[in-house]
């Protein structure tokens, strides 16, 4: 008798050992750019952490962060986008 391969399987494996290693890389390795972003929005301030390959990015991404946990709604999110973030302390 002929023992089957389970292709389906191998194949699965297989893409979570790539999903996983893509995502380790693109956590740990590629990130220059360290720093936190405070933000200012209808009198409240918060800061977060954020981590890109640019500077603008980081920014942006730590801005986007900071105004999804300052607002509620999509519109008040947009505004707090817009603005420029309150101070930024890059990191080493």
């Amino acid at each position: 008798m002929k023992k089957k391969t389970k292709w389906p399987v191998i194949a699965g494996v297989a893409f979570i050992v790539v999903f996983i290693a893509a995502m380790v890389y693109s956590s740990t390795g590629n990130n220059q750019f360290r720093g936190e972003v405070c933000v200012t929005f209808e009198g409240r301030t918060i800061c977060r952490n954020a981590a890109a390959t640019t500077r603008e990015e980081a920014e942006r991404i730590g801005t986007s962060t900071a105004c999804t946990d300052l607002t509620n709604g999509m519109t008040a999110l947009l505004q707090c986008e817009q603005g420029a973030p309150r101070k930024v302390t890059w990191k080493k």
